[in-house]
């Protein structure tokens, strides 16, 4: 038997688990003998709390486990939250997931979120999970008594958490098996499931700042082109430029919430050695986007430094951090005091679309740094600083079609009209979607006098990873802001059943819907446009600054968190982020007219029609930029406004509304 055993375990193919064999097996060997599989597969030394943690989970499993069949896997890896699940159990047609608190006596909120985090996971993310049925289980071990568990869906096949006693984990199981219905699960098959993770950028970001190649983050199916095809096509050409003394602009494009920021921070973490010649420094202009990664990236460092039992300050944190994500501008202003090449040969700029143009650069440099002779765009400064290396440099900007927010933001041309100005010699690489409607590029020639031009579809990625279970989400969104009705109708057809959308004009249905649908610790806020200047009497007023990086990164308990539902974040602030559930709430400022969209501006006590081109695109891309921060649904309010208030007339609002719900999305109750 013994020599079965080890058979097992040593031809075992499941490589996300620490240890992985039969139920059958797992009561055969010895306390010992599973400790030391464990231990054996630990990245780290083995401290004593987590060898007496092991040997409490494997006794009280033992127990559990008796009369049952099936499959077990301890420290069961989850990628996309860099994590592992104390214990995964396959019996019968249900899966198990077991997260043990060792020595707790309570059942503590975020225990129960955390084991609700892990199932929702494997539900929305592994391949074998989609369909089956998962209960998650919270254990306190020292618990002497549980709330009587009612057993629940929360969605798909998903038990809500449940609480359980060690003592009474063989019955919980027993209950489960009788309750939930579905055909017995193959573990052989299930093992073998593919696993296509979506990360939000925070999550990414500490995936990869942990050493984590994007190949651990990014889908592999084929309705999505992967996010390491287009890091090894970059890859490529920095190696190209370092080997041949070149120097190289490369465009990456994507639809929101594509993943070009995911390719952009795996870049820069493969090459964050400053020894190295290619060391990388990844960018933004997105000032709420830069503090809320190093933030984060900041309190995981210090995090993990504790559980490894060192001591690591938030100080020291974010200074390590600071050197890896810095904010665009700040570079910028060191090159102009130091005239020297700097440090880095390769330099990633997130959002590049929001690069200043001449007229804002030269304003700001001789207002706030006295510089009286500058006469050069943001682009063209940025790449000059590169073009101090006589050997080699590369550029890449990442950048999204129609997301230019702002005054003074220069688009993608000016990045090009730059290089034609001054760098001819530079080569250029770009996807041939640059030139497509949305980019603003379509009349504009680049030259070849020098640098060749080279167009590269890898450079594009066309499916939003943001939202999964949309991933026509922009695609509907475009097709609305260009009211091509039809075209809209049939691609919220599409996803509509998988990702639901809903509309209202009561903010308190809105907000009691977003609490109902969220599980676990998914996050949810209020997203509004900055020129939503009509909502103060719904107690929205964009005049009180959200703090981003409190609003994205704060738990439930904490008033000033999106979850509260209290301070809106406008599209200055979620730009390059997102929500697993949002609620947008439709101003005046943008509204459906008889010829299509109005742009409007509250100025002083009324409304006023925005007349310039520009700043009613800026407009439509805040819109856009709200609309798209979602990964698993939203809902739209759009206020009944009041006949007595001339600033909040209902003629304002209903249109939209009715434009709205004309495209099939559905009403709340």
């Amino acid at each position: 038997m013994e020599d079965c055993v080890e058979e097992e375990i040593k031809n075992s193919r499941f490589g996300r688990a620490y240890f992985s064999s039969t139920i059958e097996t797992f009561l055969t060997l010895s306390d010992q003998e599973v400790l030391g599989r464990l231990a054996a597969s630990s990245q780290f030394d083995l401290v004593t709390t987590q060898r007496d943690a092991w040997l409490v989970q494997i006794a009280i499993l033992k127990v559990a486990l008796r009369r049952y069949e099936g499959a077990i896997y301890f420290e069961f890896v989850v990628p996309r939250m860099g994590q592992r699940i104390d214990v995964v159990v396959i019996i019968g047609h249900a899966i198990f997931v077991i997260e043990f608190k060792v020595g707790e006596k309570k059942f503590l909120s975020r225990d129960r979120e955390q084991v609700w985090d892990y199932a929702l996971d494997l539900k929305n993310f592994h391949e074998t999970s989609h369909h089956v049925a998962i209960a998650p289980i919270l254990v306190p071990t020292a618990a002497e008594a549980a709330p009587v568990a009612e057993l629940a869906y929360c969605r798909d096949s998903l038990l809500e958490p449940i609480l359980c006693t060690s003592s009474g984990l063989a019955e919980m199981i027993g209950r489960v098996l009788e309750w939930v219905d579905g055909e017995p699960i193959d573990s052989d098959v299930w093992e073998v499931g593919r696993y296509y993770p979506t990360p939000t950028i925070i999550e990414a970001a500490r995936s990869l700042y942990r050493g984590h190649g994007v190949e651990a983050i990014s889908r592999r199916d084929a309705t999505a082109r992967n996010l390491a095809t287009t890091s090894d096509a970059l890859e490529a050409i920095i190696a190209d430029c370092k080997e041949n003394s070149r120097k190289a602009l490369c465009f990456v494009t994507g639809v929101p919430g594509a993943g070009k920021t995911l390719v952009g921070l795996n870049i820069a973490t493969r090459h964050r050695d400053k020894k190295s010649e290619l060391f990388s420094v990844f960018l933004s202009g997105n000032g709420p986007l830069v503090n809320i990664l190093c933030e984060a990236l900041a309190r995981d460092k210090v995090a993990r430094k504790k559980q490894e039992g060192s001591k690591f300050t938030l100080k020291e944190a974010r200074s390590e951090v600071k050197a890896f994500v810095q904010n665009v501008h700040h570079f910028r202003d060191s090159c102009l005091t130091d005239p020297s090449p700097p440090i880095e040969h390769v330099a990633l700029f997130d959002e590049a679309q929001r690069a200043w143009d001449l007229e804002q650069t030269t304003n700001f440099m001789r207002r706030k740094k006295g510089v009286l002779d500058f006469d050069s765009s943001e682009p063209e400064f940025l790449i000059s600083c590169l073009n101090r290396h006589r050997d080699w440099a590369v550029v890449v900007c990442l950048v999204g079609g129609g997301q230019e927010i702002n005054t003074g933001e220069a688009g993608i041309s000016e990045w090009l009209r730059a290089r034609d100005r001054s760098f001819r010699d530079w080569d250029v690489y770009l996807s041939p979607r640059l030139e497509e409607s949305e980019y603003a590029l379509a009349d504009l020639k680049i030259s070849e006098s020098a640098g060749k031009v080279v167009r590269n579809e890898d450079l594009h990625l066309s499916v939003s990873l943001r939202s999964f279970r949309a991933e026509n989400l922009s695609k509907f969104v475009k097709e609305l802001l260009e009211r091509r009705d039809d075209m809209a109708r049939e691609t919220l057809k599409e996803f509509s059943s998988r990702y639901p959308i809903r509309l209202t004009r009561s903010l308190d249905k809105a907000k009691a819907w977003l609490r109902s649908v969220a599980n676990g610790s998914e996050r949810f806020g209020m997203v509004v446009s900055s020129r939503a200047e009509r909502l103060k009497p719904h107690a929205i007023d964009i005049r009180v600054k959200t703090d981003p990086v409190v609003w994205f990164l704060n738990g439930r308990e904490d008033v000033r968190s999106s979850y509260y539902l209290e301070d809106a974040a406008t599209e200055f602030d979620v730009q390059g982020l997102e929500l697993d559930w949002a609620c947008l709430v439709w101003d005046g400022d943008f509204r459906s007219g008889e010829n299509g969209w109005e742009h409007w501006s509250f100025s002083g006590d009324k409304w006023q029609r925005v007349r310039k081109p520009e700043r009613q695109r800026y407009l439509l891309n805040a819109y856009r930029v709200l609309l798209t921060r979602a990964r698993q649904g939203f809902v739209i309010v759009v206020p009944e406004g009041s006949s007595s208030d001339p600033t909040r007339d209902p003629s304002f609002y209903d249109p939209t509304y009715r434009y709205l719900l004309s495209l099939g999305i559905e009403q709340l109750p």
